[in-house]
């Protein structure tokens, strides 16, 4: 999916939204034994009440690969419920380089089709390379996250008082166009948003940290947006797939997935 496709499914949704299939075995709704089939059925029916509202489904590789090698199908079979037309994204945080990052890219862009991953640049532009080699498939790079360690590493300057997140932004870019390069920002950090907006007007940002995380959508997005309307995508993940852990849970997160999207339409049509 490209750059202008991505962008014609937000404004013709009148939403920004990722769902976040982070589907955790141990949170499944009250009765529903813990295992695979019933993680499977799960994704089913949230993608199912959710679809409607979404632009975007991000799934976070880290719980399938729990599951063992039943994990693997599980998502494979999760991909096949997410309607066409909708953005795909491997939260796989990769970062490796040379022939092992090509592997990496082959196996989410080839075997499995998603149409993006997230990744680690701190080796680098090498790490990235290898999945701006397809085209229509985007590298989403870890930039200014929404975590407390963040403060770690992130915000350390260099010799020109240039913060590391702002620094990472830069190569990106230099590395791929807006077709190609994505960027993960973190909903709480709303004056940074200004900043990296401010140097990459063109390009996506994956933005999480709304929902359960508590991040302000109104704020977000007027720190994100651009000229020509909502270059983002804004993760929901917790607040939408554990909306309720009683047997109304597909109902609940329907319900929050329209909340969400409503308050999306309506940030969308207060800008223009």
């Amino acid at each position: 999916m490209n750059h202008s496709q991505l962008s014609n499914n937000i404004i013709k949704k009148s939403s920004f939204l990722c769902v976040g299939l982070d589907t955790d075995p141990r949170r499944l709704p009250a009765g529903m034994e813990a295992n695979e089939k019933n993680v499977l059925h799960f994704n089913r029916v949230i993608i199912e009440a959710t679809h409607k509202y979404a632009a975007a489904y991000k799934i976070n590789i880290a719980f399938y690969e729990a599951m063992g090698p039943q994990g693997w199908e599980v998502l494979q079979e999760t991909l096949k419920f997410i309607p066409d037309g909708i953005f795909t994204i491997a939260d796989a945080k990769r970062g490796d380089i040379g022939n092992t990052a090509e592997q990496y890219a082959r196996a989410f862009f080839e075997v499995l089709n998603f149409d993006a991953i997230t990744l680690n640049a701190y080796m680098g532009r090498d790490a990235v390379a290898p999945f701006l080699a397809y085209s229509d498939k985007w590298a989403i790079v870890l930039a200014l996250t929404s975590n407390p360690g963040a403060s770690d590493f992130q915000y350390r300057t260099d010799a020109k008082g240039i913060p590391l997140y702002l620094s990472i932004a830069h190569a990106a870019a230099d590395w791929g166009s807006p077709g190609q390069i994505m960027l993960v920002a973190g909903a709480n950090r709303t004056t940074e948003l200004n900043e990296l907006r401010a140097a990459l007007p063109q390009h996506f940002f994956l933005i999480p940290g709304i929902g359960a995380q508590g991040g302000s959508l109104a704020e977000v997005y007027a720190s994100a947006s651009t000229a020509t309307g909502p270059c983002m995508l804004v993760n929901a993940s917790r607040s939408i797939l554990y909306a309720s852990s009683g047997p109304d849970y597909a109902i609940r997160a329907g319900q929050e997935a329209l909340r969400l999207q409503e308050e999306m339409s309506n940030l969308i049509n207060q800008a223009n």
